[in-house]
Order: C-alpha cells, then sequence, then structure tokens
C-alpha cells in the first residue's frame, strides 16, 4: 500500500518539472504563490496545511488531499487532528466527499504504513 505514496510523489515530481521547464511566467509564479502561502507566518505551517486539506476535500481534489495529507504528516501532526479536520470538511462539503474521504484514509494508512 505505501507504493501509492511513492506513485504519487514520482509522478507528481515528474510532472511538476516538465510544467516547470517550458518557464512559463504565470505558471512559476503560482507556483512560488503556493510555496509562500503555505510558509510558516501568522498562522502556524501545520494550521495552513490543515486549512489547505480540508480545502481540498471540499473542493474535491484527490492530488491536494495527498499533498496535504503528506505535509500534515511529515509535520507530525497527529491521526485525530486530521481526522477532525476531515470531518469538518466533510460537513461543509456534504456527502459527496465521502469518497474523497475514503482515499484520504487509504492514503493516510499509507503513510503510517511507510515509516
Amino acid at each position: 500500500m505505501a507504493d501509492i505514496v511513492e506513485e504519487f510523489n514520482e509522478y507528481r515530481s515528474r510532472m511538476n518539472e516538465k510544467l516547470l521547464e517550458d518557464n512559463n511566467k504565470i505558471v512559476k509564479r503560482i507556483f512560488n504563490l503556493d510555496t509562500n502561502a503555505f510558509a510558516e507566518g501568522a498562522l502556524p505551517k501545520r494550521t495552513k496545511e490543515l486549512l489547505g486539506l480540508g480545502n481540498s476535500l471540499v473542493l474535491r481534489c484527490d492530488d491536494c488531499v495527498r499533498y496535504h495529507l503528506e505535509a500534515c504528516h511529515s509535520l507530525g501532526i497527529p491521526k485525530e487532528e486530521v481526522v477532525e479536520a476531515m470531518s469538518i470538511s466533510l460537513l461543509i462539503g456534504g456527502t459527496i466527499v465521502i469518497p474523497h474521504l475514503r482515499r484520504a484514509y487509504e492514503y493516510w494508512e499509507a503513510l503510517e504504513n511507510k515509516n
């Protein structure tokens, strides 16, 4: 199951390189904005990652959910906090979020089994 983590990160890295290779100003600025938005600031990085995770679930973006789950995991955010944050997203987004919640649980489990 840890293979889904490796596959996701490998694909993401490879395709990000291709995107940035074209040297498109708008793409590069969006990537830079994303990096800076999630840096430490008035809100701690852990809070920003939980917000990113929650918004990604509501927007139903599995790639974004995986990205933020991995960030939360690497920051040492306990599963209980991650699940509570995702439960708020389920409340806000409604039952259409459930399939993404399932995949989020699967990915979190893969992250835990990877270590």
